[in-house]
């Protein structure tokens, strides 16, 4: 896997101004399919969190961009577009498109055969976008890219990082920012419930999490501390019993976790010892 960091350019355009007709807008539209994404006319298609916020942030960046418009949109008059879809959606999105212009997509597991017989790229920020983020949300982040180099262009001219991620990498590359995010709101919940039953709030935990997770960015696995790490099961046999009385429904998960816990502990299997 190729991984290469940039800076954006600094190429500035006017808007467009929004058409009277969804994936129309005012004014003289020209073929620009040698051109750089700075110099392209976008169509950005899908108005959720993440199409509202890249369009923002492509505004802001200087470029020229109109949008989001609703699903369905053929983007008449663009010569590159961006699918700001549901993943489930973007075959059905990308046959609405007019032939001609370069069309991409924001998933991070879908590969480009969706967007087929468009000329296709891909472009999926790695960074969790809430509702009424910033425009600066996407600065210094990592982008998985693929396709058409336009993908790592967008990504440049939006400060973001851009990493390409092959086709059949995908799948494992989504994987590993669900269990990295989605699921750390998971775990991070089931903690907020048990101590809840101590009567503190989830705010006590907080600066915890926060420093493990900087721990965890500059030493991997060996940022792990704690009784599992220290080896001393009577601790963790209290905590179990604890877990098992007041927050029963994830007992499960307590037992997954110390069973992966004893095992990071333990190191890679080929360095253990057998006795």
């Amino acid at each position: 896997m190729a991984v290469t960091f940039g800076d954006g350019p600094s190429n500035k355009l006017e808007h467009e101004p929004h058409s009277d007709r969804a994936g129309i807008p005012h004014g003289n539209w020209t073929d620009m399919t040698s051109s750089s994404a700075a110099t392209r006319r976008w169509a950005l298609i899908g108005a959720g969190r993440l199409g509202t916020a890249l369009a923002a942030a492509m505004g802001a960046s200087g470029l020229t961009v109109i949008g989001p418009l609703g699903r369905g949109a053929d983007a008449a008059g663009a010569d590159a577009v961006l699918l700001c879809v549901p993943d489930a959606e973007i075959a059905a999105a990308a046959s609405c498109v007019r032939p001609g212009p370069l069309v991409g997509h924001v998933s991070g597991a879908t590969t480009l055969a969706p967007l087929a017989p468009h000329r296709a790229f891909s472009l999926h920020p790695l960074m969790t976008v809430p509702a009424g983020a910033p425009a600066s949300i996407f600065t210094g982040a990592p982008c998985a890219v693929a396709g058409d180099p336009v993908a790592r262009e967008l990504a440049e001219a939006l400060a973001m990082r851009p990493v390409e991620i092959a086709d059949e990498d995908r799948a494992a590359y989504h994987a590993a920012a669900s269990i990295a995010s989605n699921f750390l709101v998971t775990l991070e919940d089931a903690a907020e419930r048990l101590v809840a039953t101590t009567g503190a709030p989830r705010e006590l935990l907080v600066p915890l999490v926060r420093a493990t997770v900087e721990s965890w960015a500059e030493r991997g696995g060996d940022a792990l501390t704690g009784p599992i790490a220290r080896g001393d099961d009577l601790t963790v046999a209290r905590q179990r019993a604890a877990v098992a009385e007041r927050t029963p429904e994830i007992l499960p998960l307590f037992d997954a976790l110390t069973t992966a816990t004893r095992q990071l502990a333990c190191g890679p299997a080929e360095e253990q010892v057998v006795a």
